[in-house]
């Protein structure tokens, strides 16, 4: 089991730097919708390009990115109950619906669904389905329930956490994926 390197974000920036070990984007549209992928760039492979995709040019965007040359997850990865990078909880607090977007690594094609949003999670679980991705919403140890998870710091304190299996990230289902979540993150907005 992996341990991260650090606790907190002010101890990963006391040793790395922004703009050269990895990178933040944030894009505030004042959709009241936060994608997020706390673990992009090379972190978890392909989770910044789902993330961009799912939020579009309509939703929030949040993108922590490794760009170190190896070993990113190693050195970078903050688990996200612990993922306190302050552009990330001021967006947060600003968005009514919040989407997580992480890597798992599972050599399958499903989608594990965690987050204190269960209602929402069945309806993205369903909509999966429906595209020929098979999704969980329990029975998984990604269950994303703590208050303190970053799927759960959005004004309901309930959001979404994605887990995606690597042929799920970049893969030819990576299309259904982002458009289900589209189109629940949507409607779950109005």
């Amino acid at each position: 089991m992996h341990r991260d390197r650090f606790a907190s974000y002010s101890q990963l920036a006391s040793v790395y730097r922004e703009g050269r070990d990895y990178r933040i984007t944030v894009l505030r549209r004042g959709s009241g919708v936060g994608v997020l992928a706390p673990h992009g760039g090379h972190i978890e492979r392909g989770c910044s390009e789902v993330a961009r995709a799912i939020a579009g040019d309509e939703f929030d965007l949040y993108l922590f990115e490794g760009l170190l040359p190896s070993h990113n997850f190693e050195q970078l990865h903050i688990t996200s109950s612990r993922f306190d990078e302050p552009r990330a909880i001021g967006l947060l607090a600003e968005c009514e619906q919040v989407l997580i977007v992480h890597g798992v690594a599972d050599a399958g094609t499903r989608a594990l669904i965690g987050g204190r949003d269960r209602r929402l999670a069945c309806t993205l679980a369903d909509a999966l389905y429906v595209r020929g991705v098979p999704a969980w919403t329990s029975a998984h140890r990604y269950a994303g329930l703590s208050a303190a998870n970053l799927c759960n710091r959005g004004r309901r304190g309930a959001g979404l956490q994605l887990e995606l299996s690597d042929r799920l990230r970049g893969g030819p289902l990576q299309s259904a994926v982002v458009a289900a979540a589209r189109r629940v993150l949507a409607q779950a907005g109005r």
